[in-house]
């Protein structure tokens, strides 16, 4: 069964960066390509937004234009984590953020990161 667990959210004032990390298990982690994804405040009936992606090697990543040369996506397939690292982080990054694998519908329960002053 598919778990993938995040952590690491919090308050940050802008211009501040977060790592946040997602803890996988239940499947070939390996083998699936990894994303974030992020769902904003007052969206709850509204689809996740792509933020960012990286390939089942981890040689390739893809960015939402809004977060790219601020975010970073790695992976640690020793430790089956997906990290994120976000940087220059603006008030407009608020969002509860979710890691999804390839091949699976399964969300975890998500990292909420709030930007304010």
């Amino acid at each position: 069964q598919v778990q993938l667990v995040e952590s690491g959210g919090g308050l940050v004032q802008p211009g501040g960066s977060l790592n946040i990390s997602c803890a996988a298990s239940g499947f070939i982690f390996s083998e699936a390509a990894m994303s974030w994804h992020r769902r904003f405040p007052g969206n709850q009936h509204e689809e996740r937004e792509f933020v960012a992606r990286i390939s089942s090697s981890g040689l390739n990543t893809y960015y939402h234009r809004s977060v790219r040369g601020r975010f970073t996506i790695s992976r640690d397939v020793a430790k089956q984590t997906v990290l994120l690292q976000m940087t220059n982080l603006v008030p407009e990054d608020t969002a509860v953020y979710y890691c999804k694998a390839s091949g699976s519908d399964h969300w975890g329960q998500g990292t909420q990161v709030t930007v304010s002053p």
